[in-house]
């Protein structure tokens, strides 16, 4: 009863009831500006009324609509402060564990993947989940490895057991095709944002991340190339089955808790080493990680960042695309036509309509700020700030923007990046964004 398939009903209905729900909230706003109130307090309130149906939604539900909220979940610190406490609070409760499944269909998936003789590869196997995923839940044990520690003991490890929901595949296609429907209200929430272009991404990568035993060869090419590193630290991977994966446990504050409680020097720690991942992964092991939300990442009692979840990556064998960084660059140093030359070259403009180069450098330049300085502090202020400048219809960055085009080579990229910005935003985060990115973006060079 607890497969996902067998919710199909109840999860369909939910989704469906929301758009109702939207509409009579959009009906309600409607009548109160004949009475006079300002459009402002009535858009607010019901942005505020559809992000708490929404998310609380999304959090009851297994699958596509859980990972999709995790992925929008990034965006929270660009939205409105009048609906962001609610927000915020919806999406904490998102990233948090799911409804677990019972121990016996636990029991079952493991004799399945690992064999009907599991319980003897384990010291210790803990029936209670410690974390819930969109497509899975995670179990601490003890493994008992098959050498010797120091004296001739055996050698034990705490691990991280993670099993996927049955029937976690027809779930996800289902809610995706739910969700795809819900754009008005997502705009409603975010009135810059298209989840167009997300909802096909996540379409896409669906059969990668279902696969446990394809990411455990990503997870074990990141820890190959960051092997002794002294700030990041990727898990070993100890075995793997299509549905089970048994990794090193790591023990450290999850980001989720440190956006919340962190000190000031825990939120610059975990910012500095985010950015340090996510740029130098495609240079050090040919790979992007792909899902920038916090509940992937730990800091370390060591001080160290662990990364936990390596589902969702980008194969990036060439790495970083060096017209990324040559073009900021050209931006940080005026370069107006040089930059229009080159967006052209790489299809974010068109080859033919004509652009003014002088108004695109002023609509480039405030995205970079973060790497104008030697150190910068990212805030949600900033973010809304931006928010509020490219996606405002009456704004003439808004206008301008209609005249680019995004490649889709560059759509994963660009996702990444907006995510690690959200969460560097949620965090506060200040760091030498800067020199991050002459180290390991190919092309960057900000000054002559």
């Amino acid at each position: 009863m607890t497969d996902i398939p067998r919710r199909a009903v109840s999860r369909t209905a939910k989704l469906a009831a929301l758009p109702l729900g939207f509409a009579g909230r959009t009906v309600l706003g409607m009548g109160k500006r004949v009475t006079g109130l300002a459009s402002d307090v009535i858009s607010a309130e019901i942005q505020q009324r559809t992000a708490e149906q929404l998310f609380s939604v999304l959090g009851q539900l297994k699958g596509g609509a859980m990972k999709f909220g995790q992925a929008l979940s990034v965006f929270e610190a660009a939205l409105p402060e009048e609906i962001a406490g609610p927000y915020r609070q919806a999406l904490t409760k998102l990233q948090e564990a799911a409804p677990p499944l019972p121990a016996a269909t636990v029991h079952k998936v493991l004799a399945e993947q690992l064999g009907p003789d599991w319980r003897d590869r384990f010291v210790e196997f803990n029936d209670t989940p410690a974390a819930a995923a969109s497509i899975g839940q995670v179990h601490r044990a003890v493994w008992r490895d098959p050498g010797y520690g120091p004296g001739g003991a055996p050698h034990h490890r705490d691990v991280a057991v993670k099993i996927q929901y049955p029937g976690a595949g027809d779930a996800l296609l289902a809610d995706l095709k739910q969700l795809s429907r819900l754009g008005g209200m997502f705009r409603a929430i975010q009135p810059g944002l298209d989840v167009k272009p997300l909802l096909v991404e996540l379409r896409e990568r669906i059969t990668e991340e279902l696969d446990y035993e394809l990411e455990a060869e990503s997870q074990r090419a990141f820890a190959a190339a960051y092997a002794d590193d002294p700030e990041i630290f990727i898990p070993a991977v100890l075995d793997a089955s299509p549905r089970v994966l048994i990794t090193e446990w790591v023990e450290g504050i999850p980001l989720a808790e440190i956006i919340r409680n962190g000190t000031e020097q825990q939120r610059d720690d975990a910012g500095r080493l985010m950015a340090e991942l996510h740029l130098s992964a495609p240079m050090r092991a040919g790979l992007l990680h792909a899902d920038p939300h916090p509940g992937n990442f730990r800091l370390l009692p060591d001080g160290r960042l662990g990364v936990i979840d390596f589902g969702a990556v980008a194969r990036m064998p060439e790495g970083t695309p060096e017209p990324i960084g040559r073009l900021a660059g050209m931006a940080l140093r005026g370069e107006a036509d040089a930059v229009v030359a080159g967006l052209r070259e790489e299809g974010f403009v068109s080859q033919t309509e004509p652009i003014d180069a002088q108004a695109l450098l002023e609509w480039l330049q405030p995205m970079l700020t973060p790497v104008a300085e030697d150190e910068f502090r990212f805030t949600r202020a900033w973010l809304r700030s931006e928010a509020t400048r490219l996606a405002s219809p009456r704004s003439p960055s808004f206008q301008l923007s209609r005249q680019l085009n995004l490649p889709p080579s560059y759509l994963m990229i660009h996702r990444v990046t907006l995510g690690s910005i959200g969460v560097l935003c949620q965090l506060e985060a200040k760091a030498p964004y800067r020199a991050i990115l002459e180290r390991w973006l190919p092309g960057f060079a900000p000054v002559s």
